[in-house]
């Protein structure tokens, strides 16, 4: 098998994975695809360092981790993060996507992008993406008892965000 077979592979089996979670992490439809297309051009690139010590899945999204981090190190954080308004739509959920997201997920998505982005990576990779604490420990880099710790103080801040939005988290955070 070819090395562009296999990156086409990964593609195929983690493309969709990777994209929705750095569409949660930036927030922005056309940028999260721009994002995940160089994440895996990053792995084309780099396929010769994969040692297969871990996962091919963990791999690629501390690939996807990494280059979502060199995109909020170039941008104004604080603008792209708190900036949700749907005027923008080519680069934004539209108005309609909200709509079909549901009231409680458009609840979780927003909350979510208010949350800091160490926050956001691991609720989105323990709780949508449902990694182990060991994947997400080898994915961001951290030890597994400081992806517990965070998590912990990330669900209490979503809380907080929820209900202040007016939901109740147990109805929406199972």
């Amino acid at each position: 098998m070819s090395n562009q077979d296999t990156v086409e592979n990964w593609y195929d089996d983690y493309g969709n994975a990777v994209f929705t979670y750095i569409l949660m992490m930036v927030g922005h439809y056309q940028q999260a695809e721009d994002l995940t297309q160089e994440t895996f051009v990053k792995a084309f690139r780099k396929q010769e360092q994969f040692l297969h010590q871990s996962s091919t899945k963990t791999w690629l999204f501390s690939i996807a981790q990494n280059t979502t981090k060199d995109y909020f190190r170039k941008k104004n954080p604080l603008k792209h993060y708190f900036d949700l308004s749907l005027n923008e739509k080519d680069t934004q959920f539209s108005p309609q996507q909200l709509v079909e997201l549901g009231e409680q997920e458009a609840a979780v998505f927003h909350s979510l992008q208010k949350l800091k982005l160490s926050y956001r990576q691991v609720i989105v990779l323990r709780m949508i993406k449902e990694f182990s604490t060991k994947e997400t420990s080898e994915v961001l880099g951290w030890s597994e008892s400081k992806v517990k710790s965070t998590l912990s103080r990330a669900l209490s801040e979503m809380k907080n965000e929820l209900v202040n939005g007016g939901f109740e988290y147990e109805a929406i955070i199972r």
